[in-house]
């Protein structure tokens, strides 16, 4: 059977498909919403997604058909401050800690959860089930369609700490008993967005009965960007792009920890075990060139007094990123596709 041809650039609205990894990164996710407002506005039709944390809930929202312009306007009326829900005494430091030590997060997430399934029925598409069977994906090419069997539009990561590996959600629910079309998406979501500490982690039960605790996806791998990608050998039919809520990284470059004693040493240790397995895969010069890197260093994922400024910052961000990203700057070239598949992803060179 021929090669397919890669597609070209887009013309009208709608008229380039397009797959997405998206970062996760706290309170930071109105910058992926500002990078696909950008994307959608220069006639790409977003395909897949897949993503952890805030890449879980700007997937979950992209996917429901929400565009990335209303997902601009809920994440501008969103107060993150009542994502903190723990119990009255976690207003405390004392009782942030006796909350760790009894339920291994200080808050419980509920808000976080029931703000979602607001947003999902309010902006999403009506007659919907909320679980995964509403995002069967079926390739454009019946063939493959047979032979890579069921897909999904949406996927998420969370990582499972009793079986310290990451599971792909909802492909992975299997193992907890539940077929995957049955999955709820709120809590697939629920399950990617535990950043450990800070919300309570989430219980499920292995299909052996076995308890199985599962925190934010970020902690294994928060940019799974090979995710979408062709076995080898295969030449890509559209693009996988990347969004990642960082600056672009020097070859090397690490996290700089300054560790000053226990807390710190513990912070040193999850934020190297965050970034490394993903630093291997962005240091390839192939997934660089197919990253949108959107500078958000100056706000913190927990930021949940996110002020009105540091909003617009972080939506700026995203839009002129994704903008430089296709248009080019003045040390690369704009996004494109088949020039892409000439350098690094055609047959002779897999």
């Amino acid at each position: 059977m021929p090669t397919a041809q890669p597609s070209t650039r887009p013309g009208a609205p709608g008229t380039q498909r397009i797959d997405l990894v998206l970062e996760g990164g706290g309170v930071k996710g109105i910058a992926l919403a500002g990078a696909i407002e950008v994307l959608e506005e220069r006639g790409y039709r977003i395909n897949r997604i897949a993503g952890s944390s805030a890449g879980a809930i700007a997937g979950a929202l992209s996917t429901a058909g929400i565009s990335g312009e209303t997902m601009v306007k809920i994440l501008r009326a969103t107060d993150y401050e009542r994502f903190q829900d723990g119990p009255w005494y976690t207003r405390f430091l004392l009782g942030k800690a006796l909350s760790i030590l009894l339920h291994n997060g200080i808050y419980r997430g509920d808000h976080l959860t029931q703000w979602l399934q607001e947003q999902l029925t309010t902006y999403g598409r009506p007659g919907g089930t909320g679980t995964f069977a509403d995002l069967l994906y079926r390739d454009p090419d019946p063939e493959l369609d047979l032979q890579d069997g069921t897909q999904y539009r949406l996927v998420l990561t969370a990582s499972d700490l009793s079986a310290g590996r990451l599971r792909f959600l909802p492909e992975d629910a299997y193992d907890f008993g539940t077929p995957p079309a049955q999955l709820r998406v709120l809590d697939a979501v629920r399950a990617s967005v535990s950043i450990p500490v800070f919300f309570r982690p989430v219980r499920w039960r292995t299909k052996k009965g076995r308890p199985a605790w599962l925190v934010d996806g970020g902690l294994l791998s928060n940019f799974p960007v090979s995710v979408f990608d062709r076995p080898e050998g295969q030449v890509p039919r559209w693009p996988t792009v990347g969004i990642k809520l960082s600056a672009r990284p020097e070859k090397n470059l690490g996290v700089v920890n300054k560790i000053t004693g226990p807390l710190s040493f513990a912070k040193a240790v999850v934020d190297t075990v965050t970034g490394f397995y993903d630093r291997m895969h962005i240091e390839s010069s192939h997934s660089r060139a197919r990253t949108i890197f959107v500078d958000t260093e100056a706000v913190r994922p927990t930021e949940f007094d996110l002020s009105d400024e540091d909003q617009e910052m972080l939506y700026r961000k995203g839009r002129e990123a994704a903008a430089e990203f296709l248009d080019g700057d003045g040390d690369r070239p704009g996004w494109d596709f088949p020039r892409y598949v000439r350098e690094y992803r055609s047959a002779s060179q897999t």
